[in-house]
């Protein structure tokens, strides 16, 4: 018979998803109280991680009782009991490989006495600390990362537009021709469209880049149109463009490896439509390179912020440089900074805010959790949109992978949305011998 499971978590989950206990059905949970003391640190304050540690004290009090810590109590319907078990002595097996001062160390003691104690019970450390798991394995303990919001084939993760090969030359044809469109019926392609998927068309040296409408069921052309300047490379980079100056796709997701043009393609389409949006706001997680908190940095706050924000004026840098200082388009970016039209900041700082009549450009988004980007969305009021850009494959987060990133996440939840779209830019465009490094080193 299979034995009964036990998941034991671990405080980093719970800051993941303040919901963690309800998705593991009918199983029973057990929060170490060592947990419950991590938790009191982060109880205070107004970002994302003290937001999920309040809210699981707060479910986890209403279905508080006295057979919480003797027995546990039953999480829902259908569903396993909760428990919370205090400390217990640490056992002689791990006090000579660790010390029972680390909170860690103290979550892994409770997963091996409960173990010991439970063997008609398969116990399961759940954590998504990578470091933990091999110390629970090394001690033969079962551990696992938590896993209900990953991604499992990111492999076939889906790139928004694809290319069809062999389409008759009079079809294309009729793309450049009034009204520029055609029936998706007249390729008679095997695979449907995906709302707002881009295609190439090709038939030896015919092609034509083309979108697909969900509302109509018609393939429209798409042009090459430069913005702020700015003028695409190559037809990922038009289809990106296209997308984002499409105020009907209030959603838009770009992936790709460093020096594809995701930022830089963001901000020239944000200044292009600037007219049809009250500001522009760019942000982007705090996440450095060594985990290290910004307060180790000098200065007040904004010094502190500065190096994380820099890659942003950067880009915003390269717009001006192809606008002279003397027109228009270079005056304008500057009068727009000054009088806060464009508003570049940490992403921190954006959390809590209505966002209406913004276009808003989160970048680095593979360094948030599936719960960020659910909040930030949920902030878009009347007349915003939001472009997500990030390298899905260039994570800073200690806790997050390829499977568990918010990107990631929000590109395979979002594909057959008429409300969004996304484009993986795959060729880079920063230089030959950026291209050359991303490839080779």
């Amino acid at each position: 018979m299979t034995k009964k499971k036990l998941f034991v978590l671990d405080t980093n989950v719970i800051l993941h998803d303040s919901s963690c206990i309800y998705q593991f059905q009918e199983h029973d949970v057990v929060i170490p109280i060592t947990v419950i003391e991590e938790l009191d640190q982060f109880k205070k304050g107004n970002g994302i991680l003290n937001f999920h540690a309040r809210e699981f004290v707060r479910s986890l009090d209403a279905l508080s009782g006295d057979k919480l810590f003797n027995g546990g109590v039953r999480i829902g319907p259908e569903q396993g009991r909760v428990s919370i078990k205090l400390e217990r002595e640490f056992h002689e097996r791990l006090r000579s490989n660790f010390s029972s001062q680390k909170p860690d160390h103290r979550v892994l003691n409770i997963v091996l006495h409960l173990s010991l104690e439970k063997p008609e019970c398969s116990v399961t450390l759940v954590t998504k600390d990578v470091n933990l798991r091999m110390k629970a394995k090394a001690f033969q303990l079962m551990a696992e990362d938590y896993t209900t919001d990953h991604v499992k084939n990111v492999s076939e993760l889906y790139k928004g537009r694809r290319i069809e090969e062999d389409i008759p030359g009079h079809v294309i044809d009729l793309l450049y021709e009034y009204p520029f469109e055609i029936d998706a019926g007249t390729l008679c392609l095997d695979e449907a469209f995906l709302p707002n998927e881009y295609v190439v068309l090709r038939n030896g040296k015919k092609s034509a880049l083309a979108q697909f409408n969900t509302a109509s069921g018609l393939i429209r052309r798409v042009d090459r149109t430069a913005c702020f300047g700015i003028s695409p490379r190559n037809a990922e980079q038009t289809f990106a463009l296209n997308a984002m100056i499409n105020p009907d796709i209030p959603l838009v997701t770009l992936s790709g490896k460093a020096g594809t043009g995701k930022t830089l393609l963001a901000l020239a389409a944000a200044l292009e439509k600037k007219r049809l949006y009250r500001q522009i706001f760019v942000a982007r997680p705090t996440v450095p390179l060594s985990n290290k908190d910004t307060g180790f940095l000098p200065g007040d706050i904004r010094s502190k912020l500065d190096p994380y924000m820099q890659p942003l004026y950067d880009n915003l840098a390269v717009i001006q440089d192809q606008c002279p200082s003397s027109s228009v388009r270079g005056r304008k970016i500057e009068e727009l900074l000054d009088a806060e039209k464009i508003v570049v900041t940490p992403l921190s700082y954006i959390r809590g805010r209505s966002l209406v009549k913004v276009f808003f450009i989160v970048d680095e988004a593979q360094n948030l959790t599936p719960h960020e980007v659910k909040t930030i969305i949920t902030r878009a009021g009347e007349g915003t949109k939001i472009v997500f850009t990030g390298d899905i494959h260039q994570i800073d987060h200690p806790y997050l992978d390829i499977h568990s990133n918010g990107l990631s996440y929000l590109i395979e939840k979002m594909k057959d949305q008429p409300l969004a779209t996304h484009i993986n830019l795959e060729k880079g465009e920063r230089s030959v011998l950026s291209e050359l490094a991303i490839n080779l080193l």
